[in-house]
């Protein structure tokens, strides 16, 4: 009876201990910044459909999954590129990182910003960044691709 005693509290200690090591393991998660959370967000729309002036599932413009993917987050921006690259504060391409905006002059006519795109990652210094374009919808590009390189005209940090 002893016996069985002793062992019941050693297994008791054993069981505790492990629900203890658990509970520390969960309180030591890394917490999401708020870059995180916009990214998230706009991956989320990934693969949908390119429609201009677009802000939902049903078709989205670059402007707009950008738009979306702060306000998620209680961020207000501008609707429109053009607009929006007159926010945050300018910033090289070196310290560009995730939650930054990129943003571009496609259309050679017409002499202004006309396309954004936001950081997705930076990894041995390529950036990635998600945004819509017109033939593929929503996608992630990255910044070393000869058009996109081209067409750069500036990156913002706004958070």
């Amino acid at each position: 009876m002893k016996k069985l005693l002793i062992i019941g509290v050693f297994f008791s200690l054993i069981l505790s201990s492990c629900s203890s090591s658990r509970a520390v393991a969960n309180s030591t998660k890394k917490t999401t910044s708020k870059a995180d959370k916009v990214v998230r967000n706009a991956l989320k729309y990934k693969g949908v459909k390119y429609k201009f002036d677009g802000t939902t599932r049903r078709g989205m413009d670059c402007s707009g999954v950008v738009y979306v993917a702060f306000g998620e987050e209680s961020f207000k921006l501008p609707r429109v590129s053009r607009d929006m690259a007159k926010r945050g504060k300018k910033i090289s391409l070196s310290k560009a990182q995730k939650g930054d905006l990129l943003f571009f002059q496609t259309n050679k006519s017409r002499r202004r910003i006309n396309h954004v795109g936001l950081v997705v990652s930076k990894i041995k210094g390529q950036i990635r960044f998600i945004h819509a374009t017109t033939s593929k919808g929503v996608i992630v590009s990255n910044l070393s691709q000869k058009y996109w390189k081209k067409a750069f005209v500036k990156a913002t940090k706004v958070l």
